[in-house]
């Protein structure tokens, strides 16, 4: 019933003109989600989402658009709250979790738009199927310090995609002639990054080392 991602969304965006170590942001897994929206039976929305997105964005704060994103989704995290749906989107009708566990998304490129906006471009692959997709991109934010020190930003992606363009066509013909699942996914993608502060990050080894 969805397909997303992804997103995937994925998921995100930004990155930097000089490609410092330094300048490389993580994907915060705990808070961060991609969410989707279907259409269910032509009359209502069914909504769910992937809840363990990682990655990694290359990203310095003076030029969104030399961003670079790499993104990965745990398609086995789908929950739509419901757990026999969940099942079948996670068997072979749809996601086939068991043959493909992840969907992932490259960026290639981001344009800025004239709504303030970002366009963000990349290669989203799911269900063993690579496609190029577009994502209106909503950030970077300013940057924030957390309790540790490490730097923080968070942006948000929307897009719409096909299911079938990634080879998840299953559905059922409705006897009042539609069907029960619609083509079209909506995806939105809410990402913190994190890039964590030198002395935060010897601290945080050096408990580790002592905990040994």
């Amino acid at each position: 019933m969805r397909s997303l991602f992804s997103f995937l969304t994925a998921g995100l965006l930004l990155a930097a003109p000089a490609l410092a170590a330094d300048d490389t942001f993580q994907i915060d897994p705990v808070h961060s989600a991609a969410q989707f929206s279907v259409r269910h039976m032509m009359i209502s929305n069914v909504r769910g989402e992937f809840n363990k997105v990682s990655g990694s964005v290359v990203y310095d704060g003076h030029d969104p658009t030399a961003a670079r994103v790499d993104a990965t989704i745990d398609a086995g995290s789908l929950n739509t709250r419901e757990e026999k749906r969940d099942a079948h989107l996670k068997g072979p009708d749809f996601f086939d979790v068991a043959s493909f566990p992840t969907i992932t998304f490259v960026s290639k490129k981001i344009e800025k738009q004239a709504d303030g906006k970002l366009k963000m471009t990349g290669d989203l692959t799911m269900h063993g199927v690579t496609r190029p997709v577009s994502l209106a991109v909503e950030g970077p934010s300013k940057p924030v310090k957390d309790m540790q020190g490490n730097e923080r930003v968070g942006a948000s992606a929307t897009t719409t995609i096909n299911r079938k363009d990634f080879g998840l066509t299953w559905n059922k013909i409705l006897e009042t002639g539609g069907v029960a699942v619609g083509d079209d996914v909506a995806v939105t993608i809410d990402v913190e990054l994190v890039r964590k502060h030198a002395a935060a990050s010897g601290a945080e080894k050096t408990t580790t080392a002592n905990k040994s």
